[in-house]
């Protein structure tokens, strides 16, 4: 899905390099002029906030690259090194580590809107998917960022969270010493993650324009669900809606500097600002806070099921809880798009929100009752959202009446 090119380039460098590299004509008929739905409210900005945090990430590692030490003696003073030496390295790294936290609450908010307006329906699933793969590539990358700081938290959290690779038959004790380097977590482990941190942001960026093709081959979902019946239901990308992420980005640096300039170290753990001790055990290892529902997941599974052991059912449920997101497109068969017109669907999102956030809270609390308990009924609703009542609920709601075109939607009946 395009809209008609209108680019008509008027001086010779223009028509010679536009013969050999159309790269202007490209971008003015799939960017500037691609045709998208005149209903776009401030919930879709959140795709454009993601690119920009993906620039913002991807920069500020680069810079901070070229002072860091992948070793495992020197990492920890290397970061303070930056922080203090460096010409502006506490701006870049505390927008590096908050920008980390920030590009998760966009990429939540994304998902979100995402299951709530049906926009994983068909002919969106590959975009759905491809979604999902840029979040789990997103989760492996900031994961080993944290790591790197070589800080006490960060330590033990890689110590805990690899360790889960060893539940795995057969293949778990390789894959842990493949991954680690060796029989623990020490510097071949940091240099690994250092090399893959690098790396990954580009294979995220990568993704992110397969994600966008994706996105212009059936063209933008919008909040009502209803397909886009002709040219009255559209509006240029630019300005239109170029404007409308533009304003959005600027809301959204609000909050992202006020963490940069004055409560850069806020979302950080207190222990991750001693040197990596491996003879001294943290009293209460904790991921960073986008892991946390996650964490949660993994914690929840305490007991034996079968012939499973609990730490094999907790890596099991904990890698499902990711992997169900990618089954959501089949598992949903309304032919409604829109949670707005679904007065079933409507009570059980909302609860899987509240949900989410509750396991969030349940991931950063000590194992013991009553949030042991809460952790095992916040994980039931979590996979019995997905499997259980998408499910039912697509086949036995009535949806409310659907406006017949956006323009209905827009300027009510008889709109135009």
């Amino acid at each position: 899905m395009s809209g008609h090119s209108s680019y008509n380039p008027t001086n010779p460098v223009a028509k010679w390099l536009d013969s050999r590299l159309p790269i202007m004509r490209f971008s003015k008929e799939h960017l500037m002029d691609f045709p998208t739905p005149k209903n776009l409210n401030y919930w879709w900005t959140f795709g454009a906030i993601l690119a920009f945090m993906l620039v913002v990430q991807i920069a500020t590692g680069i810079v901070l690259a070229m002072s860091y030490t992948p070793d495992a003696a020197l990492a920890f003073d290397s970061v303070e090194n930056i922080r203090r030496n460096v010409n502006y390295g506490r701006i870049i790294q505390a927008t590096h580590a908050v920008g980390a936290s920030m590009f998760f609450v966009a990429v939540y908010v994304h998902i979100g809107r995402g299951l709530y307006y049906g926009s994983y329906k068909e002919p969106r699933e590959v975009l759905w998917i491809l979604g999902v793969l840029i979040f789990v590539l997103m989760m492996a990358t900031a994961f080993m960022g944290y790591v790197l700081p070589w800080g006490q938290m960060s330590f033990w959290a890689a110590t805990v969270i690899t360790n889960i690779f060893s539940a795995i038959p057969i293949i778990g004790d390789p894959l842990l010493q493949l991954l680690r380097g060796g029989f623990a977590v020490d510097n071949p482990t940091l240099k690994r993650f250092f090399s893959l941190h690098y790396l990954l942001p580009f294979v995220i960026a990568a993704v992110v324009a397969l994600h966008i093709w994706a996105l212009h081959v059936p063209g933008n979902n919008n909040p009502v669900g209803v397909e886009v019946k002709s040219s009255h239901d559209t509006v240029p990308f630019h300005p239109y809606i170029t404007m409308k992420d533009l304003l959005a980005i600027v809301l959204f640096l609000i909050p992202f500097a006020w963490f940069v300039f004055f409560a850069p170290d806020i979302l950080g753990h207190p222990d991750n600002y001693k040197p990596a001790n491996p003879l001294i055990t943290p009293a209460h290892i904790v991921p960073e806070w986008y892991f946390l529902p996650f964490y949660a997941i993994l914690r929840a599974i305490d007991f034996d099921m079968w012939f499973i052991s609990a730490k094999l059912g907790g890596v099991i449920f904990f890698g499902g809880s990711i992997l169900v997101l990618f089954f959501v497109p089949w598992l949903d068969g309304s032919k409604t798009r829109s949670g707005t017109f679904r007065p079933l669907f409507k009570p059980f999102y909302w609860l899987f929100i509240f949900n989410f956030f509750l396991l969030t809270y349940l991931g950063a609390q000590l194992a013991v009752e009553p949030y042991s308990t809460l952790s095992k009924i916040s994980t039931a609703y979590y996979f019995g959202y997905f499997l259980i009542i998408l499910p039912i609920v697509s086949r036995i709601e009535t949806p409310n009446p659907l406006p017949a075109s956006i323009s209905e939607s827009v300027l009510g009946k008889g709109g135009s």
